[in-house]
C-alpha cells in the first residue's frame, strides 16, 4: 500500500480538516500519515526528514507552511509533492501576528498554546533565503494547487519560477473537506500513478 505524508499549515495540526479528509479519501488505498509538526521550522524539517527516512512515503502533500517544508524536502528525498497554497514567505505572515496564539485544531500532546516571537521569525527568514536551493532535479514532480479565493498566500508566480505544473481550485487558503476530495485527491492520485510508470 502506498504511503502519503501530509504536512499541515502553521496554525493547524495533524487532526485538521484537510488531514482528516485525506485519510478518509484514501482509506483502504493508501496510508496517510498526518503528524503534528513542531512549531520551529528547523526542528520541523528535521522531524519531517526523520519521518521520510523511517516511513518512506511515496508522496508529500502540504498545505501553506506545510507546503513550504514539502518544497524543500521533496527534491532532497527524491519523492513527488503536491503543494497546496504554498506560503513561501512565512516571515511576512508571522510579523503582524507576534504574540500568544492557539492552534486551530487539537494536537496530540494536548498543548494548544504557542507564542510567535522575533526568534521564530528569524529562523523562518534563514530558511526562506535558501528554500529553492535544492530543486533542480524533479521539477515536473512538484505540483502546485492554488485557491482562487486565497487571501493569505499569493505565490503562484514565484512557484512558476521554479516549477511547471500549476493548478487552481475555487477555494480559499485552507481547503474544506469537500475541496480536498474534489481537488487534492485526484491530483495526488495522478502523482502516485506517475511513480508506478
Amino acid at each position: 500500500m502506498k504511503k502519503i505524508l501530509f504536512l499541515h499549515g502553521f496554525f493547524a495540526s495533524g487532526q485538521c480538516v484537510p488531514a482528516q479528509a485525506l485519510r478518509e479519501s484514501f482509506m483502504g488505498r493508501a496510508e496517510v500519515l498526518t503528524p503534528d509538526l513542531p512549531m520551529h521550522p528547523k526542528e520541523a524539517l528535521c522531524f519531517i526528514r526523520e519521518l521520510i527516512d523511517r516511513d518512506k512515503p511515496d508522496l508529500l502533500i502540504g498545505n501553506s507552511c506545510g507546503s513550504f517544508y514539502a518544497q524543500m524536502l521533496a527534491p532532497v528525498a527524491g519523492i513527488p509533492a503536491l503543494l497546496g497554497n504554498p506560503h513561501f514567505q512565512m516571515t511576512e505572515f508571522l510579523k503582524p501576528r507576534i504574540g500568544a496564539h492557539q492552534y486551530k485544531s487539537s494536537r496530540k500532546d494536548g498543548n494548544q498554546d504557542f507564542i510567535i516571537d522575533e526568534a521564530l521569525i528569524e529562523e523562518f527568514a534563514e530558511l526562506e533565503a535558501i528554500q529553492f536551493n535544492s530543486n533542480p532535479c524533479n521539477k515536473d514532480r512538484i505540483w502546485g494547487l492554488f485557491g482562487e479565493h486565497d487571501t493569505l498566500a499569493h505565490f503562484e508566480p514565484l512557484f512558476l519560477e521554479h516549477y511547471t505544473r500549476s493548478f487552481h481550485f475555487p477555494g480559499g487558503h485552507t481547503p474544506t473537506a469537500e475541496e480536498v476530495r474534489t481537488w487534492y485527491v485526484p491530483l495526488a492520485e495522478k502523482l502516485l500513478m506517475q511513480i508506478e510508470k
